[in-house]
C-alpha cells in the first residue's frame, strides 16, 4: 500500500483528493489545521489507511518536529506529497498588510518547500521514485484584480517545482503542478454571484473548474513516470 502525505485535506478539494486516493487503495497521511465533521466521518470509514495530524502550516519552524518526527517518520516510505493546503489573502497592492502577507507565505510557500525537503530525503532514503504534486492556481498566468499577493506565492511553488524536478529526476523524482482554475470551495464563498460570473465568463466552457477535474489529473500524475517539471493546466480553458 502506497503511502501519500495531503496537506489541506478537511474540505474541499483536498477532501475529494483523498476520498478518491482510499477508494483506490492507497494510505493517506492527511494534515490539516482542524478536523471536519467530512473529514472525521472518512478516517471512521478507512481506519486502517487514514491517519490525520492536526497542525498549523503557518508554523513552518516547527515542521520538522512536528511532522516529520513521531508522525510522519523514516519508518513510513512516503510515494507521494500533494501540496495542497493554501490560504488566500486577497487585498490591492496599495493596502497590503505585511502580517497577513507573511501568514500567507508561510502557508504557501514555506511550508511546502519545506514539507518537500523532508518528503525527498524520505524518498531517497528508501529509494522510491515519488511523485511531488503541488496545486497551483490560473491567478499566476491570468491577472485578476486583488490576486497579486496570492498569485505571487503559487507562482513561487510553480518555480520551486520546475526546478526541483530538474534536481531530482535522475533519481526518478517528478514534481509538477496543477494549475487549476475558479472552483467553488471555501476560498471562493465570498464572492459574490456578480463577481462569480464575470469570472466565468473568462473561460472557454463558461462555468467553474470540476474539482473531480482535478483529482483525476492528480490520480494521472501518480501514475505517470514520465511527466515532471510541467504545469498542467486544468482551468476551464481561462483565457
Amino acid at each position: 500500500m502506497k503511502n501519500i502525505i495531503i496537506t489541506g485535506i478537511s474540505r474541499g478539494l483536498g477532501l475529494e483528493i483523498a476520498k478518491n486516493l482510499l477508494q483506490d487503495g492507497y494510505c493517506v497521511y492527511g494534515i490539516n489545521r482542524t478536523v471536519s465533521g467530512e473529514l472525521f466521518e472518512l478516517k471512521n470509514r478507512y481506519q486502517n489507511q487514514l491517519f490525520i495530524k492536526e497542525f498549523d502550516l503557518s508554523h513552518s519552524e516547527t515542521i520538522k518536529e512536528k511532522l516529520f518526527g513521531n508522525f510522519l517518520n523514516l519508518d513510513i516510505p512516503i510515494y507521494a506529497f500533494i501540496n495542497n493546503a493554501a490560504i488566500a489573502y486577497d487585498d490591492l497592492i496599495t493596502n497590503i498588510n505585511l502580517g497577513l502577507l507573511d501568514k500567507m507565505y508561510r502557508v504557501n510557500v514555506l511550508s511546502p518547500v519545506m514539507m518537500t525537503k523532508y518528503v525527498i530525503r524520505n524518498m531517497l532514503y528508501h529509494r522510491i521514485m515519488g511523485k511531488v504534486i503541488h496545486i497551483s492556481s490560473i491567478s499566476v498566468h491570468t491577472g485578476y484584480k486583488g490576486l497579486s499577493m496570492y498569485a505571487s506565492s503559487k507562482g513561487a511553488i510553480e518555480a520551486f517545482s520546475k526546478n526541483t524536478a530538474r534536481e531530482w529526476g535522475s533519481r526518478g523524482i517528478c514534481s509538477n503542478c496543477i494549475v487549476a482554475g475558479f472552483m467553488e470551495t471555501d476560498m471562493s464563498i465570498g464572492l459574490t454571484k456578480e463577481q462569480k460570473d464575470r469570472i466565468y465568463k473568462r473561460t472557454s466552457l463558461k462555468k467553474p473548474t470540476d474539482k473531480l477535474c482535478v483529482v483525476k489529473t492528480v490520480k494521472f500524475l501518480l501514475n505517470n513516470d514520465s511527466i515532471t517539471g510541467q504545469n498542467i493546466f486544468v482551468d476551464s480553458g481561462t483565457i
